[in-house]
């Protein structure tokens, strides 16, 4: 069945613009002008396109009422705007998934969509879960609860199979214990199914692999989105050149002008890539991945809490196939394996990163039942693999700021020879909207750095384990742990936060957001899933107070 995309209330220009783009993508396309919220529910669109100004209400309350609709809340809603950045900023900011300004270019607004498409699928692939889940007694929502009970004189914890795989698997920790972003309701629940699938017999290298593939084919996608975009300019430049060759008089200057925003829109392209390239060769070795696992004990008695094992040494699990957590058991200890992003600033080994990084369960909504029910979480150790370092350097926490998500660790052995301090830029000047940012980090932890190893090389570094610290080690040994890198622009310069589109996602919590100038504004925090990929940064003074 063809895909759905609803073009709604489009100006001629715009229709005609992505009427043009979208012709040869094998949707179905209806046009639509004046719908209500259950009008357009009646033509069960996947995707919406829409043109509004920002300050329209009608826009901004047709957006709102089917965001907040839990049958609608998998509908994405794309934006085209007159304007520049602060328009598309605004435009992010009433609810729209992704925006665009005319004119733009018909492969790009393509691309676009296409990646509309990729990100709901997990969504719905989430809802089904959750439908699923609660058909099968609400044993999602045991996934984030505990009960405990007294038996004898041992205080005994129960969780559902799901907390294992949490404890035990790199891809499901760095997935759901929501590294760069801070959940709502919809993201719980959305946690609670995909919980409740894994407690259904998916392994967990299994699924390792399976994400990694994932991220593989989404990396190969953007690549290839991103050469289309380019090749689409300069094809569009070769066209407008040859038409200006045989054209009349009266139609050469408009001509002219199309040409020369199209040359305006390559050379920024290859500018913004220069900077970007200088950027990762000289501060890439900079910036680390972050291993931090975390452990719990038992408030009570004070013992770390344990996965309870039969004689055989396999998890003991009651009629309803939750996992018996114990104290003082046999098993092994309930463990969290969080990943991060940090980046060096002194040369005595001071790292920059995130609060909820150095503390994972700071404010975190999942982790709040099982620590309310009589668990004291903390760290058991901090690793930071550096580019080009053959194994992670221990650290320990320095500072934590009270106004803001960052934090300092402190390297507890020198900081790798080959690293350059970064070099923080708190002026107020530093941070202007529009202008170009470049973004280093993590996303998604091991999995992601799996994925571009390749399948072969993934298969044996992880094929005969299951232990995430081994895996680790083994990616730094053969030197592929390397960061990403994403561009974007500044969407909005706030008090307390800088808005960006450069991507990331979990994993890419303390990564350096940089400015053309290659300095350092910003600590990546957070991501706005519900506003098109924009994410937040806490400004960069905040982790100089911290340095002071």
């Amino acid at each position: 069945m063809a895909m759905r995309v609803l073009l709604l209330n489009l100006g001629a220009e715009a229709l005609a613009a992505v009427n043009t783009a979208l012709s040869a993508e094998g949707y179905e396309l209806a046009t639509e002008n004046g719908l209500t919220v259950d009008q357009v529910l009646a033509l069960s669109p996947e995707v919406l396109v829409t043109e509004a100004a920002p300050s329209d209400l009608s826009c901004c309350g047709l957006i709102s009422q089917l965001k907040s609709r839990p049958d609608t809340r998998t509908l994405k809603i794309v934006m085209v705007v007159q304007g520049g950045p602060l328009e598309r900023a605004r435009a992010l900011d009433l609810g729209s998934d992704d925006v665009i300004s005319l004119p733009f270019d018909p492969a790009e607004f393509a691309a676009r969509i296409r990646t509309q498409f990729r990100e709901r699928q997990p969504e719905e692939d989430l809802k089904t879960m959750l439908k699923y889940a609660a058909q099968r007694e609400n044993l999602a929502d045991l996934a984030v609860e505990t009960l405990s009970e007294t038996v004898g004189s041992k205080r005994r914890f129960w969780l559902i199979p799901a907390i294992f795989v949490l404890s035990a698997a790199a891809v499901v920790a760095t997935l759901f214990l929501a590294v760069s972003d801070r959940r709502s309701r919809k993201d719980t629940l959305q946690l609670r199914a995909e919980i409740a699938r894994l407690n259904y017999g998916i392994g967990q290298q299994g699924e390792l692999f399976r994400r990694a593939d994932q991220m593989r084919s989404s990396l190969d996608a953007q690549a290839r989105s991103d050469s289309a975009a380019r090749e689409s300019l300069k094809a569009k430049s070769d066209d407008l050149r040859k038409k200006m060759a045989v054209a009349p008089a009266g139609d050469a200057d408009s001509l002219r002008t199309q040409l020369q925003d199209t040359q305006n829109r390559i050379k920024l392209l290859e500018n913004e890539g220069k900077v970007a390239e200088t950027i990762v060769h000289n501060y890439g070795p900079s910036v680390c991945l972050l291993h931090v696992v975390v452990e719990f004990l038992d408030k009570q008695s004070g013992k770390p809490i344990q996965i309870a094992v039969d004689s055989l040494g396999k998890p003991r699990v009651d009629e309803q196939g939750r996992v018996q957590l114990d104290v003082g058991g046999a098993g092994p200890h309930l463990q969290l394996d969080v990943f991060g992003t940090g980046f060096l600033v002194r040369r005595d080994g001071h790292i920059v990163t995130n609060h909820h990084v150095a503390e994972p369960w700071w404010n975190n909504a999942e982790l709040k039942d099982l620590i309310d029910r009589g668990a004291a979480a903390y760290v058991l150790s901090y690793k930071a693999y550096f580019p080009g370092s053959s194994e992670g350097l221990s650290a320990k926490v320095d500072r934590i700021s009270s106004d803001a998500d960052v934090a300092t660790l402190q390297l507890e052995v020198p900081a790798p020879p080959h690293a350059t301090l970064l070099e923080l830029d708190q002026r107020s000047t530093a941070s202007v909207t529009g202008d170009p940012v470049v973004l280093i980090g993590y996303p998604t932890g091991i999995e992601g750095i799996l994925a571009r190893a390749g399948s072969d090389v993934a298969h044996k570094i992880a094929d005969d384990t299951d232990n995430v610290t081994r895996i680790v080690s083994r990616l730094a040994s053969q030197n592929l742990i390397r960061p990403t890198t994403t561009q974007g622009h500044i969407g909005d310069v706030l008090q307390d936060k800088i808005v960006y589109d450069a991507a990331t996602t979990s994993g890419g919590s303390g990564g350096p957001l940089f400015n053309r100038s290659g300095k350092v504004i910003g600590v990546n925090f957070a991501i706005l899933k519900d506003f098109g990929g924009s994410n937040l940064a806490v400004p960069v003074r905040y982790a100089s107070d911290l340095l002071k």
